[in-house]
């Protein structure tokens, strides 16, 4: 077939493409897309097109293929979602920035309640609150364990009622 007859073929061919398109896209801007990647596709593999089959059959399947590889490859594709008024927020969250200051206020707090607690249950829960085991604190401090373990509950209490007192509600430090 000379490139004059199969570009014949192909516009005569485009009122059955098009509607084809569209069926397949369900969207005009889609359908015109895909109707000229086809078009493109058939001008660019022209060589491939055996003379004496069915052109038009040829040229739907060239069509199919497309949609399936686009529909495949947008199917991976992650879908991003916003609800906002505002759309140039999509991408905001990838710069987002950490603010530790409440954090830090709190962990201020607790020092200075630690301050203020006795040394003999502060240290046993300092120890245990920087991942020592009770064994460990026992034996440092030459303490048996239950008592060990008597005074970091002590500490945990007393510094619970602190900070409901500052107005830290229901903590569990």
């Amino acid at each position: 077939m000379t490139a004059i007859e199969f570009s014949t073929q192909l516009v005569n061919y485009e009122y059955a493409l098009k509607p084809f398109a569209y069926s397949l896209t369900k969207d005009t801007a889609e359908g015109e897309d895909l109707f000229q990647d086809t078009i493109y596709r058939a001008l660019l593999y022209r060589d491939k097109f055996q003379s004496g089959t069915n052109f038009k059959a040829w040229l739907m399947t060239i069509m199919k293929n497309i949609f399936i590889n686009n529909y495949r490859k947008n199917a991976k594709r992650p879908t991003i979602l916003d609800g906002s008024e505002n759309q140039f927020l999509i991408d905001s969250m990838r710069n987002k920035v950490r603010n530790d200051g409440e954090n830090e206020i709190l962990k201020q707090e607790l020092n200075g309640i630690l301050k203020t607690i006795s040394q003999d249950i502060a240290a046993p829960f300092l120890m245990y609150f920087n991942g020592y085991k009770y064994n460990e604190i026992a034996e440092q401090l030459n303490l048996p364990i239950g008592t060990v373990k008597s005074r970091i509950f002590l500490a945990r209490k007393e510094m619970q009622s602190k900070l409901k007192s500052i107005g830290i509600g229901n903590s569990t430090y």
